[in-house]
Order: structure tokens, then C-alpha cells, then sequence
């Protein structure tokens, strides 16, 4: 199942049915940034038994997990699980459709259930982020719902794809859509993906301070820690002026399999983190 119809099921199961960007200055160097991993890399195994996935999650050493769908349990099961194991929800992606209009209120109540703040938006708007046009208009609908959910204490993002990185009349798509948002709008980069799409992922967090609240540590070219990807670079940035809360772990490769997040997260205990 593609991961876009795949979320739009969970969702519906799960859930019952232009303000130019600031630039503010953050420091994150007085606490350790948390590591979770994206259900959506064992999304077979999670399918199956959900809390038996928690439970080796948590033996693991996470900090916390981030779900791309439900697996048919409700909010309040799902947050006994996640106490049962010591984790805590790091955020969610959440289908722009469950932002939008009524659903916004079930959406926010799903999540304050689940413990988060963080309604992230995983994809489903190329065709509006790859035009001029079509990007101001989704960034300033992002801007929309962002003030709504800031009256609710709660966060709303959009995380990065290769294709983000296309470069619309000089201006990659994700730097436009960055730029006409709020800083309310969570930047959710996804290291690898942005950079295999032949962006520049040190540059995009560079340019965004304090944006970068959750970041997808994927690898280019290999599982974390062994591919292309300079993770010093990225540790100095996210701990400096990204004001990451979250490092969050993704390897999509085995979804039946827990062997790749146990092998993801030695490799950053190893790097420090």
C-alpha cells in the first residue's frame, strides 16, 4: 500500500470518520534532543501487534515514537500503550485533510489525547508546493491553520520530500513554502529524502532557525549513520539555532522487521546522542 492511501485509511480509522517568515535565534544546547522513530518504518509489525512494537521500541532505548496512522485503536489505547512503555508521541503525520474544516477540532482532540503537540503533514500537496501560485496559496492556508492551532497550544508541520527540493522560477519549492510561512510552521526536514532529491539539507535548516523542531534522520545511500549524509554538520545545526526537541528515526525498508531502527539508533548512541 502506497504510504499516501495508506495514511488516508489510517486517519479515517483512527479519527471516526500570508505572513512573510521571521527568523528568531535559538539555542537547544542546554538539553539532549530526543530520538523517536517513524512507526511508518515498521508499519507491518505495528499492524499486527501494536504493543508488543511499542515494547521492543521502548527496550530499545527511544524516547518516544511518531505514528503515520492508528492501526484501527483509539486515541485513548493507544496513549495506554505508550505510558504502559514509557514512550511518549513525538508527533504524527497527519493527511491535510484532517486539518481542514470540522476535522480540525476532532484532529486536535486525537492528539491532545495522544500527548503532542505536533500535527505534521507528510505530504499529498506537490501540486501546490510546485508552482508559484499554487505554493503561496498552500503556504498561506498552512499560515491559517498554524494561528488556530497556537490558540490550542498545539503545532502544525509539513515535512520534506525529494521532490520539495525542485527548483520553481530560481527558488527551491521547500524554500518558498518556508519563506511565506509563519514561524508557527513547523520545517519538519527529512535529511535523506532532501538530499536525494538533490537539495541541500544543511542550507534549508541553516536558513530557518528555530523551525526545525522535529527532523527526520535519514541517511542518503544507507541506513543512519553509514550513508552520505554529514551528521555533524547536522547535530551542530539542530542543537544551535534549529531548536529541535526530536530527532526521529526512519528506515521504511522492512516493515515487518525491527532489525533496522535497532541498528539506526546503536549507530546514534554511538555518535553521541
Amino acid at each position: 500500500m502506497q504510504r499516501r492511501t495508506f495514511l488516508k485509511v489510517a486517519l479515517l480509522t483512527g479519527l471516526g470518520a500570508t505572513t512573510m517568515n521571521t527568523l528568531p535565534i535559538f539555542a537547544n544546547t542546554s538539553k539532549k534532543v530526543k530520538i523517536s522513530v517513524q512507526l511508518y518504518s515498521v508499519r507491518d509489525a505495528a499492524n499486527k501487534d501494536l504493543a508488543g512494537t511499542l515494547k521492543a521500541i521502548a527496550k530499545m532505548g527511544y524516547d518516544g515514537v511518531e505514528f503515520a496512522g492508528y492501526y484501527g485503536h483509539s486515541a485513548e489505547d493507544i496513549r495506554k500503550m505508550l505510558d504502559d512503555n514509557g514512550l511518549v508521541c513525538s508527533g504524527t503525520h497527519t493527511g491535510i485533510g484532517a486539518l481542514r474544516g470540522d476535522n480540525f477540532e476532532r484532529t486536535v482532540e486525537f492528539h491532545k489525547i495522544l500527548g503532542t503537540k505536533n500535527m505534521i503533514v507528510p505530504g499529498g500537496i506537490d501540486r501546490e508546493l510546485h508552482t508559484v501560485e499554487g505554493n503561496k496559496a498552500i503556504a498561506e492556508e498552512f499560515n491559517q491553520i498554524a494561528k488556530k492551532a497556537a490558540a490550542l497550544d498545539m503545532r502544525v508541520g509539513y515535512h520534506a520530500h525529494g521532490g520539495d527540493a525542485k527548483v520553481i522560477e530560481g527558488i527551491p519549492a521547500w524554500q518558498r513554502f518556508a519563506s511565506a510561512t509563519c514561524k508557527d510552521v513547523v520545517l519538519q526536514m527529512d535529511v535523506g529524502n532532501y538530499m536525494n532529491g538533490g537539495g541541500d539539507p544543511y542550507k534549508m535548516i541553516e536558513m530557518f532557525p528555530g523551525r526545525a523542531l522535529t527532523v527526520h534522520v535519514k541517511d542518503s545511500g544507507g541506513i543512519l549513520g553509514e550513508g552520505r549524509v554529514e551528521w555533524d554538520r547536522v547535530w551542530n545545526l539542530c542543537e544551535t539555532s534549529g531548536n529541535t526537541e526530536w530527532y526521529v528515526v526512519e528506515e521504511e525498508s522492512r516493515p515487518k522487521e525491527l532489525t533496522l531502527i535497532e541498528k539506526a539508533i546503536k549507530n546514534l548512541r554511538a555518535m553521541g546522542k
